[in-house]
């Protein structure tokens, strides 16, 4: 998929799709004013859960600066300098920022719940142990988040038509997923072919957890493929070599780490398509993370970054910016003077400026497939994205 020429024709494309759906009844995706957000996945979309399960002795990286210092000044749990992509959505929908289910004294799903946990894993940890993968970050995989929300259910002393009403209402957000079974594997450098065979296993767990909420009354969900990992610091750093064939020369990124990350990608849509077949009712909604970034890496001037987009913004030493070692967050390691201007933060997450980017690449296109349709929406949120539109006209 070929980036948008500019931000400004980004906005412009948007702009015609929605004129284009409000006045078309038989769009690809039916059209909800969502009331809340129910999120499951890692690092990507965690907003607090692994701060809150962490021991006060050995808190994660994202409890210290600068970690949050373009969002509230201070470290929220985010893996980023500021807001997720799930927050970028949430402010869209004019709903409250998501609150993480763990530790949470009040979960109520009123306007939402996050179960992703910074670290998890699609497949279970034990599953990985067998494989000779290891991970000692978290054992929160996705079937731990499906049970606890479930289990949640039980406590929130509502009618069973209240809580078919409110998941049916929802959007719920399926990852990213599946990220930490291959990172764990190849941090740990195991040969590529060995890290591919889990890859059928990785779709079919997201698989099996959607088709388990489309019965619990799911009825649309945005699921993410993978980034393209070949851009990623940590990988650039570790897998560091003297041969140029192995980069691609348009964005100095790791082609067979990319290549890898498209499988797992093409893996996911077809699948995807097949539950699409079997729940024609139900809005499954492919989000194209792979290309959303890389787009911001292949021509990054477009979007307001620096000319060299990979090295990470926080961190300590080497080509990009990254140590295995000393990580962001930990004593003595600092961030750049303007996140804003860079793609990459802490060598593996983005920067809320890229997180930024891929939203609206979600939200407005060409990055969901089917993209949304947002013929239906509230009246507040139609003014609020049509004012942003003529602002950038």
């Amino acid at each position: 998929m070929a980036c948008p020429d500019s931000p400004l024709l980004m906005k412009l494309v948007s702009f015609i799709i929605l004129a284009f759906l409000v006045t078309n009844l038989n769009s690809q995706t039916q059209c909800k004013n969502f009331r809340s957000i129910i999120s499951f996945g890692d690092s990507i979309a965690d907003t607090e859960n692994l701060l809150s399960l962490s021991d006060p002795n050995d808190l994660p990286g994202s409890a210290f600066p600068p970690y949050g210092e373009s969002f509230l000044n201070h470290p929220t749990g985010r893996f980023s300098d500021g807001r997720l992509i799930i927050d970028f959505i949430a402010e869209f929908l004019d709903l409250p920022l998501v609150p993480p289910f763990y530790g949470s004294q009040h979960a109520s799903f009123e306007k939402g719940v996050n179960f992703a946990v910074a670290g998890a894993t699609a497949l279970e940890p034990s599953f990985l142990e067998r494989r000779g993968i290891h991970s000692s970050t978290t054992n929160f995989s996705l079937g731990v988040q499906l049970r606890s929300f479930k289990e949640s259910l039980h406590c929130l002393r509502v009618s069973l038509s209240d809580c078919i009403d409110m998941i049916e209402n929802a959007l719920i957000l399926m990852g990213e997923i599946g990220g930490n079974d291959y990172n764990f594997a190849l941090f740990q450098r195991k040969a590529i072919e060995e890290v591919k065979e889990l890859v059928p296993r990785v779709i079919a767990t997201i698989s099996s957890a959607t088709t388990e909420l489309v019965r619990m009354g799911g009825r649309t969900f945005l699921v993410p493929g993978n980034f393209p990992l070949g851009c990623s610091a940590a990988y650039l750093t570790l897998y560091q070599t003297s041969n140029k064939e192995e980069y691609d020369p348009l964005t100095g990124c790791l082609t067979w780490l990319n290549d890898f990350g498209k499988y797992h990608s093409e893996q996911l849509q077809t699948e995807l398509n097949r539950l699409k077949n079997l729940y024609p009712n139900v809005n499954i909604i492919y989000a194209d993370y792979y290309n959303a970034l890389l787009c911001l890496y292949q021509e990054p001037t477009k979007f307001g970054f620096i000319k060299r987009p990979l090295p990470a913004c926080c961190g300590l030493g080497g080509l990009y910016n990254f140590n295995f070692t000393r990580k962001c967050g930990s004593l003595g390691v600092e961030s750049c003077n303007d996140p804003s201007k860079y793609v990459n933060w802490d060598g593996i997450h983005m920067t809320e400026a890229a997180y930024r980017w891929i939203s609206e690449g979600l939200l407005n296109g060409p990055y969901a497939i089917p993209p949304f349709n947002w013929s239906c929406l509230n009246s507040k949120i139609k003014k609020k994205k049509s004012l942003d539109t003529l602002d950038l006209l």
